[in-house]
């Protein structure tokens, strides 16, 4: 077991094991990870050295896609689910700064992310935010709970955020379930935001990286860009489609723009019809 300062571990909070969020927080810079947290980031930067920077390009996309929904698409109500530890512009912070009177939920299953929740509350006046603590294999209760329709109308539209998260989840069948439940809650107009790790760009065998991502200590599964794809059937794609992350809607030239081999990840933004 990965020796940890219990001094700094929060009740209830198990550090023994490796967390995505917690691990993403590291790769971002943050300072709520553990041992085990670090451990996990060193073995999978160890085969895939540009981590760090597809983690980063992950969050900058975020930030385009939150940006043309609430600019561009006029939508006022967003659903992050997987939302992970509050980092440098969150969904409420860039939504409100377009249209102060957004509303922002966030989901995510990490006791640590509920410690740091208020900075995902600190709405602004005109708004509103909240916080579950949920699991998004589980999307029936996250769509039971009553919290979600005291701050969302789900009968009006809607941005889901998954981003970085479908890929923790090995079994096709599941994750497509998953999509289907949270789709069918979504009122017409809304949208879906989605971002994936893909095996489309990767330099050495899927295969290889599949035995990494064991030994990380967290389930992890690589799919290609048409797979991402499949998740978004029946919805209208926004230009410019399922890319990797650096080309969706890029915001900086050409020659800025992370090379797609160091980033291997696509994302996409669809509409409901």
């Amino acid at each position: 077991m990965p020796v940890v300062d219990i001094e700094r571990v929060p009740r209830g909070i198990d550090a023994s094991r490796a967390h995505p969020a917690r691990r993403y927080d590291y790769w971002l810079g943050g300072k709520d990870n553990f041992t085990a947290d670090r451990e996990s980031a060193r073995i999978i930067a160890d085969a895939f050295p540009t981590i760090r920077l597809s983690a980063i390009e992950n969050r900058r996309f975020l930030h385009r896609a939150v940006r043309y929904l609430a600019e561009e698409a006029g939508v006022r109500q967003f659903l992050d689910i997987g939302a992970g530890l509050p980092s440098a512009g969150n969904v409420h912070e860039i939504a409100q700064e377009i249209a102060p009177e957004s509303r922002v939920v966030y989901v995510d299953n990490d006791p640590i992310v509920l410690v740091h929740a208020r900075a995902l509350l600190n709405s602004s006046r005109e708004g509103r935010t909240a916080y579950l603590q949920a699991d998004l294999r589980e999307p029936e209760k996250i769509l039971e709970l009553p919290e979600l329709y005291k701050t969302l109308d789900m009968s009006k539209p809607v941005a889901l955020m998954l981003l970085a998260v479908f890929h923790f989840l090995e079994d096709d069948a599941e994750a497509h379930h998953i999509l289907r439940t949270l789709r069918a809650a979504l009122a017409p107009g809304s949208y879906i935001a989605l971002s994936h790790a893909t095996s489309d760009d990767l330099a050495s065998p899927v295969e290889e990286h599949d035995v990494v991502n064991k030994q990380s200590g967290i389930p992890f599964r690589l799919r290609t860009a048409a797979d991402l794809a499949g998740f978004v059937e029946g919805l209208e794609l926004v230009d410019p489609g399922v890319i990797t992350l650096p080309h969706w809607q890029p915001n900086v030239p050409e020659r800025q723009r992370a090379r797609p081999g160091d980033i291997c990840m696509h994302g996409v933004v669809a509409r409901v019809p």
